[in-house]
């Protein structure tokens, strides 16, 4: 059987966004690696729902869609983790609910490569990249670390 692989398809490098939506995240992780990933991403938005008590409807018109913000980080980690324990050899980009420098460490210290702030900058503003980097830098010397 011929496996198709994403380095005959494309050029550029792939990273592969995960859902958390799944029963073993670290295989789904391991399995887009073996067809080519150069990366990977973690996570996607988690199913949810709500309902409207006065109107008794979903306030979706399609029901369910996706939460996301500081509200799946503790999920976001857990997953980062399960990923980097598997045993994954590419780069593990972390993401969901990283608000602050504390949060991207947290991330770090679970097995991310690196970050992506997506909420926080509705939330914060764009200031908050330069916050969450220098939080790192402080945390590092801190630390006795470097970057």
């Amino acid at each position: 059987m011929k496996r198709w692989m994403l380095e005959a398809a494309v050029d550029k490098p792939v990273f592969v966004k995960l859902s958390p939506n799944v029963t073993d995240i670290a295989e789904i992780a391991e399995a887009a690696v073996k067809a080519g990933a150069d990366a990977i991403t973690a996570i996607n938005t988690v199913k949810a729902m709500a309902i409207d008590i006065e109107t008794t409807k979903p306030i979706l018109s399609n029901r369910k869609g996706g939460l996301s913000g500081p509200a799946i980080k503790p999920i976001a980690v857990r997953c980062i983790y399960e990923i980097y324990e598997g045993g994954i050899k590419k780069p593990i980009v972390g993401c969901g609910g990283i608000t602050n420098w504390r949060d991207a460490v947290e991330f770090m210290l679970a097995g991310a490569t690196a970050v992506q702030i997506g909420t926080a900058i509705a939330i914060k503003g764009p200031n908050v990249f330069k916050a969450v980097a220098r939080g790192i830098r402080a945390y590092l010397k801190r630390k006795g670390l470097r970057a």
